[in-house]
This record gives C-alpha cells, sequence and structure tokens, in this order.
C-alpha cells in the first residue's frame, strides 16, 4: 500500500500538465502543501462533489487532462456521478486514494466502498485499475479516458499539509486566470 502523499506525487509527475481537482480535507491540503498551482481547483468542504467539478471543467472545452483527486470517504458519498462522468466521455482520470479513514474529522473508519474500479467499469468507463505499490501506478494504462485509478493507501501518518490560504473566490479566479479565461469584476 502507498503512503498518500507518494501517490500525490507520482500522479503529478505523470501527469505534470493536467488540470487538478482535489476533494475536501486533508487531501486538498496535502496537495496545496506538497505543489500549489494556479491549475489546482481547491474544494474546501465539497465532499462528494470532486468528480462532478472535474467533469464540469473537462466539459468546458479547455482542452486539457482533468486529474480528479478523490478521498474514499468522499468518493462513497457520491457514487452517483460516476454514470454522469462516463456518459460524457471527458479526458478525466479520477483517482480514489482509499486508506480507510476519514482522516480531517478524527481518522473514523469509512463505509465499505467495494470495488471502486469495478464500479466504475459498471457504469461505464472507459478504463479502471485497483493498484498498492508506484510501479503498479506507473503501469496502469490510462490512455482511455474517462479512468479510474483506486489507489490503496496506507493509514495516514503524518500531519496534514497547510489549511489552503485563498478564499474560494481566490480559487476560482486563480484557476480561470491559470487557462487564461477572464475574470469577471
Amino acid at each position: 500500500m502507498l503512503d498518500i502523499r507518494a501517490a500525490i506525487r507520482a500522479v503529478r509527475e505523470r501527469e505534470p500538465s493536467a488540470l487538478y481537482v482535489t476533494s475536501c480535507g486533508y487531501i486538498t491540503r496535502d496537495v496545496y502543501d506538497l505543489d500549489d498551482r494556479d491549475n489546482n481547483f481547491y474544494l474546501v468542504g465539497s465532499m462528494g462533489m470532486a468528480g462532478p467539478i472535474g467533469l464540469g471543467i473537462a466539459l468546458a472545452g479547455v482542452g486539457r487532462r482533468v486529474v480528479v483527486f478523490d478521498g474514499d470517504g468522499s468518493f462513497a458519498m457520491n457514487p452517483g456521478c460516476l454514470p454522469m462522468i462516463a456518459e460524457h466521455r471527458p479526458d478525466l482520470v479520477h483517482v480514489v486514494l482509499d486508506n480507510g479513514a476519514h482522516d480531517s474529522t478524527g481518522g473514523q473508519r469509512t463505509s465499505a466502498i467495494g470495488d471502486p474500479a469495478g464500479l466504475a467499469l459498471a457504469a461505464g468507463y472507459a478504463a479502471a485499475h485497483t493498484v498498492e505499490s508506484l510501479d503498479e501506478l506507473a503501469a496502469a494504462d490510462l490512455t482511455a479516458t474517462p479512468a479510474l485509478v483506486h489507489v490503496r493507501c496506507l493509514p495516514r501518518a503524518h500531519k496534514a499539509g497547510a489549511r489552503v490560504a485563498l478564499a474560494p473566490q481566490e480559487i476560482v479566479s486563480r484557476f480561470r486566470a491559470g487557462l487564461g479565461v477572464p475574470t469577471h469584476a
């Protein structure tokens, strides 16, 4: 099994030009702390919405791959987004970082989510993989999209990164500016 931060780093290295949508909680804080970029769309307090927001960005015609970092708890909140994503066939990679815990609310065990890769395939995703090592993550074929990567992670053994120091409006403005989209006054 992988450390969550090692998995995040590996995906970021593999997909350096992608746009990123991060689930709420410690995953957002980890991405912010490890590699804050204009192309990160941080969801602060929007549990279960990373997939649908990633889909919306992909459908906006930005011409870039979208990578969604979802936690197992957030994924379990909204599996109904899977067929919606599959129907539209976006260039989207949905990464489910599964350590079996709601880290940011005290480490409670998450509800069993069964087989996320199987759920994605049943919903119509073009590809889905379950990985437990950096080698398996690197070997996962992500050319056909949408694709889901279920990353089995170790329990968190490190403190969370810093909280995102941007207001939601600043996150949106910065993300849009990074895409070259005019911002509204």
